[in-house]
């Protein structure tokens, strides 16, 4: 069976002080998306392309309802999530994937936080 993966993600701008909470599909893609400004919003408004947290899932319902979740969430603790993984606050984009080992040899990876 094929397997869908699915990502929350956190993006904020250069200086850290706006955060924009989205779910995708490709995180590439859509991070290639908000660089270059190819989506009309909050995060081209906003300069908002540095990847600073992600969560990856299977299961786009559950993908949905953790974005929505951490949506609701005051600054304070979205804050803390982000540091949980990245205290540095260090832009992920380039070295995402590297926080995915192989799997059980099927080339599947899971996420190692």
């Amino acid at each position: 069976m094929l397997e869908h993966n699915y990502y929350v993600y956190i993006l904020t701008n250069h200086n850290n002080r706006v955060i924009y909470v989205g779910v995708t599909n490709d995180l590439n893609r859509r991070l290639f998306e908000h660089r270059n400004k190819l989506v009309e919003g909050f995060t081209r408004k906003y300069n908002i392309d540095k990847l600073v947290y992600f969560e990856h899932t299977l299961d786009i319902h559950s993908a949905i309802m953790r974005e929505k979740e951490i949506k609701k969430w005051r600054r304070e603790k979205k804050n803390k999530l982000i540091i949980s993984i990245n205290p540095e606050w260090k832009d992920l984009s380039k070295t995402w994937q590297e926080f995915f080992i192989d799997g059980d040899g099927d080339n599947n990876k899971r996420l190692v936080i």
